[in-house]
């Protein structure tokens, strides 16, 4: 009889590769990039396992280098998105019934390829399709998306499917069964991190559920790429469906079918409360009540105590703020710094910053690569010459652009005299980090516009040698921040150490990478069997 104690020791962080010169981890790396940078992929839909191509086609190129057309894609139409739902309507009858150890085997034959020989591959291609380096697309798109798939194994095998009622009195026996939703989940997925991108529709599908994945259009070539694995990884067709596409037309479609049971989604804090009151003004279409889960913006922050180390507070806020060029929703953009101390991390900032190399990620000795499209190359160069043209902002370090051969943009340093400053409010999604500079001998009204400033709530950071001081900002700040660091960066959680997600404006605060996520994916059903039921309806005190 096959063992039916499916439970399992708590998985080790995948570690992370260096990349150092002439390491032939780099060497294999830099041979798959060029190959990868060599060719033009004709992407198509995937839907129940076959390939669509519906002949609109949209191009994917490089944000470093414009000519580099990396992949042209075919965007579903409203005929492939109903055909979507079709696939997931009937992958659900089977895919819903499959032992969790069978699905748990698939999710960790993907991690198992992803270590090994997908590695290169989905590295290289986030390299390219998102420009980031080899250190960043590292830790993202293979550390963080393996401890992804091992971590959720482990929490739904030992926290999910073993949580079961305490006490079944004698003469009978009481069970949880935890069900899938009845439906699709809509999975609405991020450009900036492949990781995410695979986990949201990937969690759904490890509970048992089904997922219409709508990849970010500027993200084509890596997410395919992910498709694939998970095909490799034996997931059954139609349980996961690849729609890119008109996000407006593609979301109408979805939201407004019966079948739509949940939405895992990633992106803006606009486009998440859009998708809120469609799925308000559809209830009575649908067949159950949709889990919404999401995780949106971003003001993310570093609060400065006098008591600082002033070089660990540098270092941790050019990391925080310009890794990735900003693009990350825990990236620091906000930094409180009292006066008695700002002329220190202020020298050893720009110092630092003079240094930064900003290029292709093929050239393995850069820092930063380009933003991700022209939008986002406005908005931010935009709001760097407000700061300019403003009188009491002053750019510190940096503020340059080039958008000749890609979208870079020169990490920003800007002190703002006013606390509410555009920069110090708003989401730029770039490297830009913005300073307010506060009387040291009035902590609580720095603390209160740390706190008020801005409606998000996702990451945050102090630093203080003084622990007790440390203490008291942590408790001050602590609905400021879903993510809190003390004396490090406020970006970089990793699985099974920081489950990740933020609340006020910043999303729906489930955690991914933990069972906080995973529960929100099931239907739980308690079972009660009697053994011998009463025969007479008569109770005792009935004489």
């Amino acid at each position: 009889m096959m063992n039916t104690d499916f439970t399992r020791s708590l998985p080790p962080n995948e570690v992370i590769r260096g990349y150092a010169p002439g390491a032939a981890e780099t060497k294999s790396l830099a041979k798959r990039l060029a190959e990868l940078s060599s060719e033009t992929l004709e992407i198509p839909c995937i839907v129940g396992g076959e390939e669509i191509r519906t002949g609109d086609i949209h191009e994917n190129r490089a944000p470093h280098d414009h000519s580099n057309v990396l992949c042209r894609w075919h965007a579903a139409n409203p005929d492939v998105v109903e055909r979507a739902i079709v696939a997931s309507r009937e992958a659900w009858l089977e895919w819903s019934e499959t032992p969790v150890h069978v699905r748990v085997a698939i999710f960790e034959k993907a991690a198992t390829l992803l270590a090994g020989p997908w590695r290169d591959t989905i590295n290289a291609a986030t390299m390219l399709n998102q420009s980031k380096t080899c250190f960043q697309a590292e830790i993202d798109a293979a550390c963080e998306l393996i401890d992804f798939w091992r971590f959720n194994n482990y929490y739904v095998l030992n926290q999910v499917h073993s949580e079961q009622p305490p006490h079944s009195p004698s003469g009978m026996w009481n069970v949880l069964d935890h069900r899938p939703l009845e439906g699709f989940v809509y999975a609405v997925t991020p450009f900036n991190f492949t990781s995410i991108a695979a986990n949201l529709p990937g969690a759904p599908v490890l509970m048992g559920n089904v997922s219409l994945w709508k990849p970010s259009n500027h993200s084509i070539l890596s997410n395919y790429y992910i498709m694939k694995l998970y095909e490799a990884a034996g997931l059954p067709p139609g349980v996961i469906n690849f729609i890119p596409g008109d996000p407006a037309a593609i979301t109408q479609q979805l939201m407004t079918s019966p079948e739509f049971s949940g939405l895992h989604y990633t992106g803006s804090t606009a486009v998440f409360q859009h998708l809120w009151k469609v799925a308000a003004e559809n209830l009575p279409n649908y067949r159950s009540y949709p889990r919404i889960v999401g995780e949106t913006g971003g003001k993310d922050f570093i609060f400065v105590h006098e008591s600082a180390d002033a070089e660990a507070t540098a270092v941790a806020a050019l990391r925080g703020s310009f890794e990735y060029q900003g693009q990350k929703c825990s990236a620091a953009s906000r930094m409180y710094v009292p006066r008695n101390r700002w002329s220190e991390i202020r020298d050893r900032l720009i110092a630092d910053m003079q240094t930064i190399r900003m290029g292709d990620p093929a050239d393995f000795s850069n820092f930063i690569g380009a933003v991700i499209h022209e939008q986002s190359f406005e908005k931010i160069t935009g709001a760097i010459q407000h700061a300019r043209d403003t009188p009491g902002a002053s750019i510190v370090q940096g503020g340059e652009s080039n958008r000749e051969q890609g979208w870079f943009v020169q990490p920003t340093l800007i002190e703002c005299d006013d606390p509410q400053f555009r920069t110090m409010q708003e989401e730029l999604f770039g490297p830009v980090l913005s300073v307010h500079v506060y009387d040291e001998n009035n902590l609580d009204e720095a603390l209160r516009l740390c706190d008020e400033t801005s409606p998000y709530a996702l990451t945050g950071a102090v630093f203080s040698q003084d622990r007790v001081e440390a203490e008291r900002i942590s408790d001050r700040l602590r609905h400021a921040a879903g993510n809190f660091y003390i004396n490090d960066k406020p970006t970089g959680a990793v699985v099974g150490q920081q489950p990740f997600g933020g609340a006020r404006a910043s999303g729906t605060d489930d955690k991914a990478g933990s069972v906080l996520n995973l529960l929100r994916w099931v239907a739980p059903r308690t079972v009660k069997e009697t053994f011998d039921p009463p025969r007479d309806y008569r109770y005792p005190h009935m004489g």
